[in-house]
């Protein structure tokens, strides 16, 4: 099984480093946002601070109502500086607005590979003269909070003599990677006035000597092999992905190019010695399918009890991750109780995507809602939920009286509005940590539902869940809820989950309600 983890809203923070850029796709901007928003709440920031944050968060509703994005960036960093303690300096802001940027960042490392030095916005620093840029390859290392330069790898080039302004002449540099053993690596390029550093840009790169070749030899498989329709996702699912990386589209993450490729290969020699590569497969898996529309192949994950043979219906499980995270999320994070319970008692589990980390599930909460981009990503986020639930039905013996939702965080959000929208599907709701609409509680009242939230939750206040609660209740929902007394945003999950198996195990849809379905 391969991984394409993200740090996400639920398991950890990843909050944009005042020290360096991470280039191609730019960080997530709605994470982004609800990192700073649960600093500003942990912080409780009062007096000069509190006007200093003030300020920035009215410049940054109008930056962001008027769609500079650069902008909104260069604020939420200046937000970030503030609340950790420091001054907000002209370097700092410069250093902020460098991004590093390349035609590719799945690399193969035989070929020359050229990078761009670029500005998101143009900062107020006085320079005099030219700049000198430095490039240097690391192995990708952690702080607090953001991905940094660990121990260098090889200088690389220096050019110098650079001129100032990187949003009207990018700096291009040409860079010889052979040699360099295959992995994940991070570039960095830093600028210098003379002797002093003005900052650095980063890029997180896969090197992988004869990745072009490889990537043709799958590709002209494809063409000549026959009986391919149903796997053709799985197969081309990593060099989709790759083309999606390249365009900046989203973030590398740890994506794991072999491992995926070789996943892609070993489905191709299947077929070619007459074989469905997962008939019968129970356990863990990912697969993968196209979603239409949006023209892109989508993973998601699959966990099948042991016991499962096809002929009996076993009962459904879709669980929606939290901001940031992927379809790995409730796999490989959460302790990995998720699929241990559903071998326990009997669950199959799906874990969509969402389209996007930042996919909401339909629910659009940042950007402006008229903006095609952000409708466009909300309704395929959607889409892609719908589209997994009618492929585990397709593929799979399900019961149809017995289809579960859940979800931490923005999961949450989601379990509550696709509760809300498809409420004719659903034998039991759970979400963890999330808030909702209470005027939508009345398109879902036959639906028991378990909420789960900690009362000292800095990311999503408990008030949500309380509102929600409290209208079930006021409108006769079969509800129970677990507030967990000092609980946080994290360590409510894990802890609950089997409460959540065991509500599922007492709930199903009456016949009635199957046949208005």
């Amino acid at each position: 099984m391969t991984k394409k983890k993200f740090l996400f809203v639920g398991a950890a923070l990843l909050v944009l480093s005042t020290a360096s850029a991470i280039g191609q796709a730019r960080p997530n901007l709605g994470l982004q946002r609800v990192i700073y928003n649960t600093m500003k709440t942990m912080a409780k920031p009062q007096g000069e601070l509190k006007d200093k944050l003030d300020a920035v968060d009215k410049e940054m509703a109008e930056a962001a109502r008027t769609g500079r994005t650069g902008e909104v960036r260069r604020l939420l960093a200046k937000g970030t500086t503030l609340l950790s303690g420091r001054e907000w300096t002209d370097v700092l802001e410069f250093s902020n607005s460098l991004v590093l940027r390349a035609e590719e960042v799945c690399v193969d490392s035989s070929l020359p590979y050229t990078v761009r030095l670029e500005q998101t916005y143009a900062p107020r620093v006085q320079l005099s003269g030219s700049l000198t840029v430095r490039l240097t390859l690391h192995k990708p290392g952690r702080a607090q909070w953001s991905v940094q330069a660990g121990e260098k790898v090889k200088d690389l080039e220096q050019q110098d003599g650079v001129g100032r302004d990187f949003q009207d002449d990018p700096c291009r540099i040409e860079l010889d990677l052979s040699g360099i053993e295959d992995g994940t690596y991070l570039l960095q390029a830093e600028i210098l006035e003379k002797e002093r550093s003005l900052g650095t840009a980063t890029l997180l790169v896969g090197l992988w000597k004869g990745l072009s070749d490889r990537l043709r030899s799958i590709e002209a498989d494809l063409k000549i092999i026959e009986g391919l329709d149903s796997f053709r996702a799985d197969v081309l699912y990593p060099l989709d992905y790759i083309r999606n990386l390249n365009r900046g589209r989203f973030e590398m993450g740890t994506f794991q190019v072999s491992a995926e490729l070789k996943a892609a290969e070993d489905v191709l020699t299947s077929i070619k010695n007459e074989k469905d590569p997962f008939a019968g497969m129970t356990g863990d898996m990912e697969r993968h399918y196209f979603l239409e529309g949006a023209n892109e192949i989508m993973p998601y994950r699959v966990y099948v009890p042991k016991t499962y043979g096809g002929k009996t219906v076993y009962p459904l499980i879709i669980a929606l991750h939290g901001l940031g995270g992927t379809e790995d999320s409730f796999f490989d994070s959460y302790d990995k109780q998720v699929p241990k319970l559903a071998e326990e008692h009997g669950y199959i589990v799906a874990t969509p995507l969402g389209y996007r980390v930042d996919g909401f599930y339909g629910k659009i909460l940042f950007g402006n809602p008229e903006d095609a981009g952000v409708k466009r990503r909300a309704e395929y986020s959607e889409r892609d939920v719908m589209s997994v639930l009618a492929l585990m039905r397709k593929n799979y013996q399900i019961d149809e009286s017995r289809i579960y939702l859940m979800g931490h965080s923005m999961g949450a959000i989601g379990t509550w509005h696709l509760g809300a929208k498809y409420p004719e599907i659903w034998a039991a709701l759970a979400p963890f940590a999330g808030y909702g609409d209470p005027s939508s509680v009345a398109k879902m009242k036959h639906i028991p539902e378990i909420v789960v939230h900690g009362d000292a939750d800095p990311t999503v206040p408990v008030a949500g869940s309380r509102a929600m609660v409290a209208e079930m209740k006021k409108q006769g929902v079969n509800v129970q809820y677990i507030e967990v007394s000092r609980g946080n945003h994290i360590d409510v999950v894990v802890p609950n989950l089997s409460a959540v198996f065991n509500f599922f195990d007492k709930h199903r849809k009456s016949a009635s309600k199957i046949s208005e379905k």
